[in-house]
């Protein structure tokens, strides 16, 4: 380069002038434990802002005392040690969000988990947001159907509900929601799964559904598995609530599933004992109920200010020994608007979906129920109860009256026309018509496998019907005594093709 050219370009960065400076505070680690950091010399450092370990590992700021900051870290602290450098970052924790996440599996973070390259948003929230109040609402006026019988007819739900999913370990909780979210295939409703504290294997078995099931491109999955870090565990809802916040805020419904919150409530107890937070009730500390809350109150049907969509949420929750009254199981049933309760005692009669109607409730969703279906389920949860209260007596070898003798057959009817297969979603006309054969009496005295013949066949002909089931329900009336006598007709006459003998 000519000297002249060289001595005009010095001349000019000369000219120019200074930079600002640029202010950076450092910290450094003085305590690093199992998921959690202790840094000193960040006093400026505000809560929930994340700070840069470096390597790629953030940090939450989740605790603030004289001279000390308790971090949560959000991975493996590998080569951080004490003594390393902590940088502030001035932001707070944000995940990617829009329509580009739809099909992809990701982490509590946004990050990738699926071998599909990057997601391609440039969209950004805080997984943190303020729930919207009372005048941005609107009442929850619509179905959402789940596609099982013992849920859509007795324990409705609605857009924009909270309804809890409650029960011992292994009584199908999952199976439940997965099968609400098959049921979507077809429907304009978005679907968020978020797998908290989950096994790997157990995850995978989700995802294999959902893509089977054809619902894999409207549905975003966000995984933070028990092998990970436990501030991913606790972030991880939030994350996934902010997800579908900004779908809902385009107008759509979306419906989203925390599976579970029992392993959330553990993690977030497990972050504050090691930061020495005082425990409480079940050593949990004393603000879990407002952790949950301010996560499910995001959820609701939303006012035509704020979009106008929906989010239903369905929150999972296990339960030990049938206790409902432990402090997880109180809190969430407080802030939900209802829960469907899965009996080990049902699961061990074969009976799925197992939900125990005489504990199971919808405080909203029979407002958006089809009239239809509202008159059977009044009907149904009758029969059951009383069903359910003579078995019992039944069980000391009682002689039985005739009477009692027709109501333990009729109840076992109902009860057996209740079973469902999972990963079969059904629709609300064919729930109706085999709920009302059901009631009518049409499967007294079939055992098992013949019920399910019998249900199966009103199924078809339901399917090759004219529509008039299809139409009632649409209608928004309440079904009127030809009707019932019309399905009950059908259905007599389906059964008794595929069954052999006439039915009584």
């Amino acid at each position: 380069m000519p000297r002249d050219t060289t001595d005009a370009l010095l001349q000019v960065l000369l000219d120019a002038p200074a930079p600002e400076p640029k202010l950076q505070e450092i910290g450094r680690v003085s305590e690093i434990g199992d998921g959690i950091a202790i840094v000193i010399g960040l006093a400026r450092a505000l809560v929930d802002e994340l700070l840069d370990f470096g390597g790629g590992l953030m940090g939450i700021v989740f605790d603030q005392e004289p001279n000390r900051l308790g971090v949560v870290l959000l991975g493996p602290s590998g080569p951080v040690v004490p003594g390393s450098d902590v940088r502030r970052t001035g932001r707070v924790v944000s995940v990617p969000v829009g329509d580009a996440l739809l099909g992809r599996v990701v982490d509590a973070l946004g990050r990738p988990r699926d071998g599909r390259g990057p997601v391609g948003s440039d969209r950004q929230r805080p997984i943190e947001a303020e729930a919207p109040g009372i005048l941005d609402r609107a009442p929850v006026a619509r179905p959402l159907a789940t596609g099982l019988k013992a849920i859509d007819a007795a324990v409705p739900v609605g857009m924009g509900q909270r309804e809890l999913i409650v029960g011992d370990r292994q009584t199908g909780k999952t199976s439940i929601a997965v099968d609400a979210i098959l049921n979507q295939r077809g429907t304009v409703v978005l679907c968020v799964y978020c797998a908290i504290g989950q096994r790997g294997d157990a995850v995978a078995k989700v995802i294999g559904a959902i893509r089977k099931g054809g619902v894999m491109d409207n549905t975003i999955i966000v995984s933070a598995g028990d092998e990970e870090a436990p501030g991913l565990s606790w972030i991880a809802p939030y994350a996934a609530m902010t997800m579908a916040e900004a779908l809902a805020a385009t107008g759509r419904d979306i419906l989203i599933v925390f599976d579970d919150l029992t392993h959330h409530a553990h993690s977030y107890r497990e972050l504050s004992l090691l930061l020495r937070r005082p425990p409480g009730r079940e050593a949990f500390p004393g603000d879990i109920f407002y952790v949950h809350a301010r996560l499910l109150e995001r959820a609701g049907q939303f006012g035509a200010r704020i979009g106008g969509g929906s989010i239903t949420a369905l929150p999972v929750i296990e339960t030990q020994a049938e206790n409902l009254s432990a402090y997880i199981p109180t809190n969430l049933i407080s802030i939900t608007d209802g829960q469907i309760y899965l009996s080990p005692r049902l699961v061990r009669r074969n009976q799925f979906p197992a939900v125990d109607l005489g504990v199971s409730v919808s405080r909203v969703g029979g407002k958006a129920q089809a009239p239809a279906l509202r008159d059977v389920a009044g009907n149904l949860r009758v029969t059951l109860s009383q069903f359910e209260e003579l078995e019992e007596f039944a069980r000391f070898g009682t002689r039985l009256d005739d009477k009692t003798q027709q109501t333990l057959s009729r109840g076992a009817a109902v009860r057996g026309a209740l079973r469902q297969p999972e990963r079969d979603p059904m629709p609300a006309d064919e729930q109706l018509a085999i709920l009302v054969a059901a009631m009518a009496g049409l499967f007294d005295n079939f055992d098992e496998a013949k019920t399910a013949a019998a249900a199966t066949a009103i199924r078809r002909a339901i399917r090759h019907a004219n529509g008039e089931t299809q139409e009632l329900l649409g209608s928004g009336r309440s079904m009127t005594p030809e009707d019932r006598a019309q399905i009950i007709e059908l259905a007599r006459a389906a059964i008794e093709e595929s069954v052999d003998g006439p039915v009584a």
